[in-house]
């Protein structure tokens, strides 16, 4: 056996050609050659883990190969032995092994979702995609009912409040603490019966444990998950809405309010979660605490003064997240409806951000929902059959359906339809009296030319609407439109803006 400073000391200088990056992190240090990355854990042990003897790191390296093979097999090859043979160190050789490494293909840190965050380069079609991984992700793991539910939660609020209070004084501030701590304990109390419902129903599972943007990494055009938590189930083991939490407070944290909708709203089109939606101010909070603690601690032990500070204006940031997550405003139905190229998409995306609870309204857009009920992608294109009165009939009931389990779980939703039909929008307006929420109804204008231009020149969009459809709503009676009107042939920003002034007003 030797010590791990005379493995690191080989890594370092030895083992590889140079050049050799190495990086450390509070459990383990990666060293980077050539083509290849090499983890090996650390031999130090905290409240949640322990890696002080040979045979827990060699574990803890095997579970991680095993556990992040699910999602990034390209990334993670296999577990090797450092040896002590007849002349010296060695890895993979023969000997008894004095230290164990994790072998992965190493990747353009460029290439992190973090990243293209920090660069601006991540942009909202790749958010589509990334609600699309981490959903089939979802669907594919196994479900774990003997974890997560009330007490699991409970744990982590209970947790969360104690280490806070640590920081109180050196770090945060006595009372966003304590309203924190508040806020958490009642939402958590108020969630019992759902998050052990969702437990018995396979909601918990065998998640990644850690979901932020500095453990997605972009390959082949496609984002890629990785470095999940493999060294406690409980960390792991938990609703897929907890998990996904981590993902949207950590885009919401970064300024990034539009894409984490984006990725609220394509994980909801493609899982149909509905009443589940209720616990996310309590799983964006959480994570958005956890967040908090740990800068905070980051910051007492920083001896460098411009590090300690960034540490704890970070603390603070993430606490007061945390809080607005926690404090969401109540629910809220809009509905925007116009002829085909009025713009009523591109309105609602870019109203859904700041509307109800974090990270904003669920869009229910009829083009979607409707090649979602006939069994198609969404841009797949339909025949015309597909849009018989009949068909259009259980589109807007759907719409309809989803709205009202929506506000139920006190989320915000956009419904987003031509609605040409005065009972179509009576229909959504009833939605809106039943659940005893504000409903705003908006109906866009724009002159037939420029709808026949717009529609013309859509490319791989959910809508099958041509000039010719857009010819054939001339046969809406606008007349009967009791909605707001607001002019759609201005720029989006203008349109913006009154439309918000017409929520506000409601």
């Amino acid at each position: 056996m030797c010590d791990q400073g005379e493995v690191i000391a080989f890594l370092e200088r030895e083992a590889f050609a140079p050049p050799v990056t190495r990086i450390d992190t509070h459990a383990a240090i990666v060293f980077l050659e050539g083509e290849r990355a090499w983890k090996m854990k650390r031999s130090v042990a905290y409240s949640f883990l322990d890696f002080t003897t040979l045979a827990a790191r060699e574990a803890a390296l095997r579970a991680e190969l095993r556990l992040n093979q699910r999602t990034a097999p390209q990334l993670y090859r296999r577990v090797v032995p450092i040896v002590r043979g007849a002349r010296g160190l060695a890895i993979d050789g023969r000997g008894e092994p004095v230290e164990w490494l994790l072998e992965m293909t190493r990747f353009p840190q460029d290439a992190l979702y973090s990243r293209l965050a920090e660069t601006g380069a991540l942009d909202l079609a790749m958010c589509d995609e990334l609600a699309e991984v981490v959903a089939g992700f979802h669907r594919s793991v196994e479900p774990r009912p003997d974890k997560g539910g009330s007490a699991g939660m409970r744990e982590v609020v209970e947790g969360n409040a104690t280490d806070l209070g640590r920081l109180v004084g050196r770090v945060l501030d006595a009372e966003a603490v304590t309203a924190v701590n508040r806020l958490s304990r009642e939402a958590l109390s108020r969630a019992h019966e759902q998050l052990e419902r969702r437990r018995h129903e396979g909601a918990v599972r065998h998640c990644h444990g850690d979901l932020h943007l500095r453990n997605i990494v972009r390959l082949d055009g496609r984002p890629v998950l990785f470095d999940c938590i493999e060294f406690d189930d409980d960390f792991a083991c938990v609703d897929v809405l907890y998990d996904l939490a981590f993902l949207l407070m950590d885009l919401l944290e970064r300024g990034l309010p539009a894409h984490a909708q984006r990725v609220l709203q394509g994980y909801v089109e493609r899982t149909l979660e509905g009443g589940g939606l209720a616990l996310l101010p309590l799983f964006i909070g959480c994570r958005a605490a956890i967040r908090a603690k740990v800068e905070g601690f980051a910051a007492i032990v920083e001896a460098d003064e411009r590090r300690r500070a960034a540490h704890a204006a970070a603390a603070r940031d993430y606490l007061a997240l945390a809080r607005r997550a926690l404090s969401p405003p109540p629910p809220r139905l809009v509905a925007i409806g116009g002829r085909s190229g009025t713009g009523k998409s591109t309105l609602a995306a870019a109203l859904a951000p700041s509307l109800g609870p974090l990270p904003g309204a669920v869009v229910l857009r009829s083009d979607v929902i409707r090649k979602r009920l006939l069994g198609r992608e969404p841009k797949e294109r339909l025949p015309e059959e597909a849009y018989r009165p009949e068909v259009s009939a259980r589109v807007f009931a759907s719409i309809a359906e989803r709205a009202g389990e929506l506000l139920g779980a006190g989320h915000a939703c956009i419904a987003d339809a031509v609605y040409g039909e005065p009972e179509q929008r009576s229909g959504i307006e009833a939605v809106a009296q039943r659940a005893g929420v504000p409903f705003t109804g908006l109906w866009l204008e724009a002159p037939e030319p420029t709808l026949e231009a717009r529609v013309t020149a859509r490319r791989g969009d959910a809508s099958d609407a041509d000039a010719r459809v857009v010819r054939l709503q001339r046969a809406i009676d606008e007349s009967l439109v009791r909605w707001r009107r607001l002019r759609a042939d201005r720029p989006v920003d203008v349109l913006v803006a009154e439309a918000r002034a017409a929520i506000e007003g409601a």
